[in-house]
């Protein structure tokens, strides 16, 4: 890929951006978030059509790639997110919208579950083509979505966050595989924020960084601390107009002790949260962030330990009784769990409020008006009626709604997933002081994010999750300590989060 440039509006999501892969080896490509990474694959795949520059494959130039030319020369996607159809088998996943046929023109199962056992048996590894994949393992799943590719006679194959969700034993098998999979000559690209996972499996790493190409060279020419400071960069961002002092008080307002999940093995998380503090959470993706959230806000069932509110033991059984304990929780995804988009700002805001808004079957509209314009006024949100659907909103305008209607039930622990997630540069700075500000009122705030230098700015303390467990707390003054050669404050988190802990 030569001289990738693609614009949208006004943000330049890359600038000039080359990229080159050879048979036989596995590629890291490398950035935070929002570095161009997503864009430059979905222009890979035929998803999105650069602006300028070429893309060769085998020494033909192409201007723009679709999902059928990339296929058929030979591109794979292994996507983050699985693109399998769980009441499928696996044969009929492999070979989804592909199936060979019978002289009379059906889809032929038989002949389906057999080539779908060779390719597995070639990838050297047992997953049964007749088996459901609702079924399957996730380390099984993310194999079948392998096969799919090599079904397609896939040479180059994609893989975008593929152990995410993966038990290291079956890490430890898809890894055996892709070292396979290089031998036989297939071109891998490979997409983690797991350093030690990159250091392990890749051999040549290219690193972006706000859409820009900022290095390209072997993994050994690279040291964990090196490579981070390509990643995150040298210049300290302006953020520090949050580095404010701790609004935390004495009181322990929550306390939670050996809490874990029965929906997945392992697990041990032990905090206490102050009133008016800001407590960050940090960890790589599957570090079970999200899934702490959800325990405590009583969408996911607890297998076992403790959560002590305001002195007393509680039982949270569901959300409706998390929100009359006095918890809130602003959703990781906005548009699927914390909107109703094709409602107005109102209908949303009303949502968890409806019992404060009338005693009647019937809503007090005036109150509700009175809400709702009270909180646009307060965060901002540029609208030109309450009456708007949420979808016609920006995101970042979408995100005050979802957290406004949850501001509008007056909790005193506000849980936040990736706040500032898809939000443009100006609203993430309006979150981010809204966070401060709602501690200083004396709010509890829990602040989930996997930015690194929002959690140093926003909070009080961090705490590092892996693998499901609670391995490490820092104060924000011990990540500010330091003189001028040393890491900035995130990137040092960031060698805390990629070790699972161990602040040496």
């Amino acid at each position: 890929m030569d001289a990738i440039s693609k614009r949208f509006g006004g943000v330049h999501a890359l600038r000039e951006v080359s990229l080159s892969v050879r048979y036989g080896e596995i590629h890291a490509l490398l950035g935070e978030n929002g570095a161009g990474k997503s864009t430059i694959l979905k222009i890979l795949r035929g998803v999105q059509a650069p602006d300028s520059g070429n893309i060769v494959i085998k020494g033909e130039t192409f201007e723009r790639l679709s999902p059928q030319v990339a296929r058929q020369k030979g591109i794979g996607m292994i996507f983050q997110e699985m693109s399998l159809v769980p009441t499928l088998n696996v044969a009929q996943n492999v070979f989804l919208a592909s199936e060979p046929l019978t002289p009379a023109g059906l889809i032929d199962d038989r002949a389906m579950e057999r080539s779908s056992a060779q390719i597995f048996d070639s990838m050297g590894v047992s997953v049964d083509p007749a088996a459901i994949v609702a079924d399957l393992s996730t380390g099984q799943q993310q194999l079948t979505e392998i096969a799919k590719a090599l079904s397609q006679n896939a040479d180059v194959l994609v893989l975008d966050e593929p152990t995410s969700a993966l038990t290291a034993g079956e890490v430890d098998i898809l890894f055996d595989l892709l070292r396979r999979l290089k031998a036989e000559g297939k071109a891998i690209i490979y997409v983690s924020h797991r350093m030690d996972e990159i250091f392990r499996i890749a051999d040549h790493a290219t690193v972006l960084r706000d859409g820009r190409l900022i290095d390209s060279r072997p993994i050994a020419d690279y040291t964990l601390a090196s490579l981070i400071a390509d990643i995150m960069g040298k210049e300290t961002r302006d953020l520090s107009e949050f580095a404010t002092n701790s609004t935390a008080q004495d009181e322990v307002i929550l306390k939670v002790e050996n809490l874990s999940s029965k929906l997945r093995r392992g697990g041990d998380v032990s905090f206490s949260l102050r009133r008016g503090e800001v407590l960050g959470i940090a960890g790589l993706l599957g570090a079970g962030r999200s899934r702490l959230a959800r325990m405590l806000f009583g969408l996911e069932p607890i297998a076992s330990g403790t959560i002590t509110l305001r002195g007393q033991t509680v039982a949270i059984g569901s959300a409706r009784h998390a929100t009359e304990l006095g918890l809130a929780l602003v959703p990781e995804d906005r548009r699927r769990q914390g909107l109703v988009l094709t409602h107005s700002i109102q209908d949303n805001i009303e949502l968890p409020i409806l019992k404060r808004l009338g005693s009647t079957p019937f809503v007090d509209r005036l109150k509700s008006r009175n809400t709702t314009d009270d909180l646009i006024k307060r965060l901002a949100i540029k609208t030109s009626s309450r009456e708007a659907a949420a979808n016609s909103l920006s995101g970042g305008n979408q995100q005050k709604i979802v957290i406004g209607k949850w501001l509008a039930t007056d909790p005193d622990i506000l849980i936040m997933d990736e706040p500032t997630a898809g939000i443009d540069i100006g609203s993430k700075g309006e979150v981010l002081r809204l966070v401060r500000a709602l501690a200083a009122e004396g709010k509890s705030i829990i602040f989930i994010s996997s930015e690194l230098a929002e959690l140093a700015a926003v909070s009080d303390r961090i705490a590092v999750m892996s693998d499901g467990r609670l391995v490490e707390t820092i104060d924000k003054t011990e990540l500010l300590t330091g003189d001028a050669s040393q890491l900035r404050a995130e990137q040092r988190l960031q060698l805390i989060v990629q070790r699972g802990g161990t602040n040496d």
